[in-house]
């Protein structure tokens, strides 16, 4: 006699056999890796990200993406924009948290700050993003003056000790090019700067005997981009220029990241320099070339 209650139990362990194989079989697979791991490739693969005034760390979140998948340990300051020393000193802590050789990168005032904390023994290279690079115990505001002032400076807000760019000036001139929407949205999150802030002096100046690269926006209206060349034909950096605003780092993240990826490949130790010229890796070293 056939046994219809057994007969039955086979038939939904046969089914649902059948749907766990039909699932599988149609879910997507992990995706694969797209850069390099550069703890191996690199061997630089801490990067520490210092904003400027007018910003939070929030405003790197294209470039922390991409340096995220290309294998990178990432660290994005927050500053409190309330005094140089201040601003050091946050990124002075997140320096110490780094677990070895890092790059530093300071987008517009950032620049001011890494000057100043890149003379930390972990810093092995930095990297400028349409930023300041005073001298140590220069007058930064004196030499901006021998420049073109930026239509961006007409755009100051001041309240208690505090100034911020006003959302014309924002949107305008500080975040051209960033899609309206965006550019809102960094507008809310922007960081009220202390009145004195640009007025404080470092005390060295890291690029001096740190390897150096600078990326210049040629379209910049809140800084000028005649001051950007000097300050990079200063320094000697490795120099790249990118037709866009000011905010490079959301209009252009692909042309930054590969700025900071070749600062973290050349600035490598000789024996994982040699390796990484071996290794097989997930990016073409000439995508890092183009870029020079």
């Amino acid at each position: 006699m056939v046994n219809w209650r057994t007969l039955s139990k086979i038939a939904v362990a046969a089914a649902l056999a059948t749907a766990v194989v039909s699932a599988c079989s149609s879910a997507p697979a992990s995706p694969a890796p797209t850069g390099p791991d550069q703890r191996v490739a690199g061997g630089v693969h801490n990067v520490v990200l210092v904003h400027g005034a007018y910003a939070d760390g929030s405003s790197w979140l294209d470039v922390i993406e991409r340096l995220q998948a290309a294998g990178m340990h990432v660290t994005s300051v927050q500053n409190p924009l309330t005094s140089v020393a201040d601003d050091v000193a946050a990124t002075q802590r997140a320096l110490a948290l780094q677990d070895g050789p890092t790059i530093l990168v300071g987008h517009s005032y950032g620049g001011t700050v890494i000057s100043q904390a890149g003379d930390a023994p972990n810093v092995v290279g930095l990297v400028y993003i349409a930023a300041r690079a005073p001298d140590a115990g220069e007058d930064y505001t004196a030499l901006a003056g021998r420049f073109p002032t930026p239509p961006a400076n007409a755009g100051l807000v001041k309240s208690g000790g505090f100034e911020q760019l006003s959302q014309d000036a924002f949107l305008t001139d500080f975040a051209g090019g960033v899609p309206r929407s965006r550019a809102r949205a960094l507008y809310a999150a922007q960081g009220p700067i202390s009145t004195s802030l640009f007025s404080g002096r470092t005390t060295v100046a890291a690029w001096r005997n740190k390897p150096t690269w600078y990326a210049i926006s040629t379209q910049d209206k809140t800084a000028s981009p005649e001051l950007e060349r000097f300050l990079a034909n200063r320094m000697k950096a490795t120099t790249v220029e990118l037709n866009t605003s000011h905010l490079s780092i959301v209009t252009q993240p692909d042309a930054v990241t590969k700025l900071i990826l070749e600062a973290a490949a050349a600035s490598a130790p000789p024996h994982l320099a040699a390796h990484r010229r071996s290794a097989k890796t997930g990016v073409a070293d000439s995508d890092l070339s183009r870029i020079k």
